[in-house]
C-alpha cells in the first residue's frame, strides 16, 4: 500500500505553524486509472498540482510540511468521511445532500473539473469505505497530531493549507475594470482564524504584488471548520493560489514563472512564521 501522506519536518520545529496540502498527491495507480474512463491528463484537472513543492520552503523555515500522497480525484481530504455521494457509491442510504454532493465533490469524488465524470458506473461501497480508512483516517489523524502538539509547544496552533484554484473559477468574482484576484484567504468569514494571522498572509502576498481576495470565491471547506478553532487556540486559513501563475492547465506541468512563484510563497510562509510565537512558552511559576 503506498503511503497516505509524505511529512516533510524540520530539524527542529520552531514555531507554532503546520503547512499543508491536502489536494497535490499524485499517486495514480494503475487499477485506478483503469477503473476510469479518463485519460491521464485530464484525470489530473482537479489535483492541486505542484503545490507541496511550491510550500516546500516550510521545514526550512522550522514548520512541518504535510503533504497528501494520494490525488484528489481518488479520494478528498478536504470533505468529511460522511460525504458520500450515493451518485458514485452503491449502497449509499440516506444523506443529507449538500451543494458538494450534489456536484459529484464528495468523499469520493464522481467528477473533476468541468463536471467531467471519473467512472463509467458506480464503486461499491466497500471500495468507498476502504479508501476512507487507508488514506483519509491517516492523513487526518497526523493532522490532528500535528495541531496538537503545536498547541501543547507554543500556546496556539495555525494550518495554512495550500490549494491551487482553477484561471477560469476566478471569472465569477472578477469584475469589470478591477483586477481579478490572485490568490484567495479563506478563513470562513473570520470564524476559522484570528484576524491578524489572514492580516499577515494578505500584505505578504500583496507586498509580493499579487491581488488578494478574502473567502471570494472559496472561504475554506471541511479542513478549514475543522480544525479552525480560534477560541481554543486553534486557527486554519485556506490558501488559494491560481494556478495559471505558476503551471500549465492543459499540459499539468510548471511554467516558466514556476521558480518565481515559489520564491513568493516561500516568502510568505516565512513571513507568518516570523510572526507569530516560535518559542516555548515559559512554564507558569
Amino acid at each position: 500500500m503506498h503511503a497516505p501522506f509524505r511529512l516533510d519536518l524540520p530539524r527542529e520545529i520552531t514555531s507554532c505553524v503546520t503547512v499543508a496540502s491536502p489536494h497535490s498527491g499524485r499517486h495514480y495507480p494503475a487499477s485506478f486509472l483503469r477503473a476510469s474512463v479518463l485519460d491521464e491528463r485530464t484525470i489530473r484537472s482537479s489535483e492541486d498540482a505542484f503545490i507541496d513543492r511550491l510550500a516546500s520552503a516550510a521545514p526550512t523555515l522550522g514548520a512541518p510540511l504535510l503533504a497528501a500522497e494520494w490525488p484528489r480525484a481518488y479520494l478528498d481530504l478536504n470533505r468529511a468521511p460522511d460525504e458520500l455521494d450515493p451518485g458514485v457509491i452503491e449502497g449509499v442510504g440516506r444523506v443529507v445532500q449538500t451543494p458538494r454532493i450534489n456536484s459529484g465533490l464528495g468523499v469520493v469524488p464522481r467528477v473533476v473539473a468541468n463536471g467531467r465524470a471519473i467512472y463509467r458506473g458506480k464503486l461499491t461501497r466497500a471500495e468507498a469505505e476502504a479508501r476512507i480508512a487507508q488514506v483519509w483516517r491517516p492523513y487526518h489523524a497526523e493532522l490532528e497530531r500535528l495541531m496538537r502538539e503545536a498547541r501543547a509547544g507554543f500556546g496556539q496552533a495555525v494550518l495554512i493549507d495550500m490549494h491551487s484554484m482553477p484561471h477560469e473559477a476566478l471569472d465569477s468574482v472578477a469584475r469589470p475594470g478591477t483586477p481579478r484576484p490572485e490568490v484567495v484567504l479563506g478563513d470562513r468569514f473570520g470564524a476559522s482564524a484570528g484576524t491578524e494571522i489572514v492580516d499577515v498572509l494578505e500584505q505578504a502576498f500583496l507586498e509580493a504584488g499579487l491581488v488578494v481576495s478574502r473567502n471570494a470565491p472559496f472561504a475554506g471547506a471541511y479542513i478549514t471548520q475543522r480544525y479552525g478553532q480560534p477560541a481554543k487556540g486553534f486557527h486554519a486559513v485556506q490558501v488559494e493560489i491560481d494556478r495559471a501563475l505558476y503551471m500549465n492547465e492543459r499540459m499539468v506541468r510548471p511554467n516558466a514563472n514556476f521558480e518565481d512563484m515559489k520564491a513568493i510563497v516561500s516568502q510568505v510562509l516565512g513571513r507568518v512564521i516570523g510572526a507569530l510565537p516560535g518559542r516555548m512558552p515559559l512554564a507558569a511559576e
